[in-house]
């Protein structure tokens, strides 16, 4: 069997993607199955006192998930100024090359049986605009890989996620799920969100994280059907 890998995106930035997948590796290694995580490019790293680079992003899903592996294993492009990949790229003379990153990710399947990708930004995310325009879906199709949407469970998610949707439909990709951040189960409007989601989109919403939460509420059947 093959390395089966999922591809996380998101309706925007700070959503809590970062968040989501740390939990969804931490679940899959809880549950006995070698899944390990890989990010295409970050920005926003953090300086360290040698000079050199600590993906944030990576360092958190590798301490949430209890991964035997470097952080910076688990990324390609790697910039400091916390802004768009294509323009922390540009502002570093650096040219994000979409080969560099499939042979990185493939590189990652062969130590995995699963695979977390997460990705930057939001859906439409560009990471090279010069000479060979280069967008988050672009990235994801050329991995051949499926997408889970992370959203906020409040207000104003309904339209994030239908456009996130739409646009994703629009690109051809391939939706598993949508799931809830900052959800609160006792909040009507968090409630009605979700059932207008599901109902306008007909993606099902996979699971409903409460703020802070430290697991994933959902099964080892339902877990497994979200990794193509």
């Amino acid at each position: 069997m093959g390395c089966k890998s999922v591809f996380v995106t998101a309706t925007g930035t700070d959503v809590g993607k970062t968040y989501i997948s740390g939990l969804l590796v931490k679940k899959m290694r809880d549950f006995g199955l070698n899944c390990g995580y890989y990010k295409p490019a970050l920005s926003g790293a953090i300086k360290q006192h040698d000079g050199s680079l600590l993906p944030g992003d990576c360092d958190y899903v590798v301490s949430t998930s209890g991964l035997n592996v470097e952080p910076v294993s688990c990324v390609s492009y790697c910039f400091e100024e916390a802004v768009s990949p294509h323009l922390a790229a540009e502002r570093q003379g650096v040219r994000i090359d979409k080969n560099v990153i499939k042979t990185d990710f493939e590189n990652r399947t062969h130590l995995f049986d699963y695979l977390v990708v997460e990705g930057a930004g939001g859906i439409t995310c560009p990471f090279n605009m010069k000479e060979e325009q280069l967008l988050l879906p672009d990235i994801i199709k050329f991995l051949g890989l499926d997408i889970v949407i992370v959203a906020d469970g409040g207000l104003g998610t309904i339209n994030s996620v239908l456009l996130t949707v739409e646009y994703a439909k629009a690109k051809c990709l391939n939706i598993k799920g949508i799931i809830l951040n900052n959800y609160d189960e006792y909040n009507f409007m968090h409630v009605d969100n979700k059932c207008q989601i599901e109902r306008l989109t007909g993606v099902k919403v996979i699971a409903e994280i409460k703020k802070g939460e430290k697991d994933l509420n959902i099964s080892e059947h339902d877990l497994l059907k979200i990794f193509g």
